[in-house]
């Protein structure tokens, strides 16, 4: 199972970026994807995550600025992040737990990608 991230770069505040974040292989379904972030010196954290019937949970600091979508044929999900804020720079990582076509429940994680923003 490979994810593949995309999106992020550099934003200045107030403005918007997208993240998309597919995966791809043995995948039987997704039983939730989504997002989490680093900052320098800090711990990863959740940030948006959704469930393959829908259900989307956001880290308090994001709620009402960032919108996770989730697309289970492609097994993909789209985090919409709005009036970004220099606290949200960080690199993303895509998560996803999966079960896989082997009937095996796993978590993958993607390739980190930068968010920065900065005026």
């Amino acid at each position: 199972v490979q994810l593949q991230a995309s999106g992020g770069g550099l934003v200045q505040p107030g403005g918007s970026l997208g993240l998309s974040c597919a995966a791809s292989g043995t995948i039987f379904r997704f039983n939730v994807m989504g997002w989490y972030r680093q900052a320098p010196g800090k711990q990863r954290e959740l940030v948006a995550v959704i469930s393959s019937s829908g259900v989307a949970n956001y880290a308090d600091s994001v709620k009402g600025r960032f919108t996770i979508s989730g697309d289970n044929a492609k097994n993909r999900v789209d985090l919409q992040m709005n009036n970004l804020k220099p606290e949200d720079t960080a690199v993303y990582y895509c998560n996803a737990n999966v079960i896989t076509t082997t009937w095996r429940t796993s978590d993958y994680w993607g390739q980190g990608t930068q968010v920065t923003v900065s005026s």
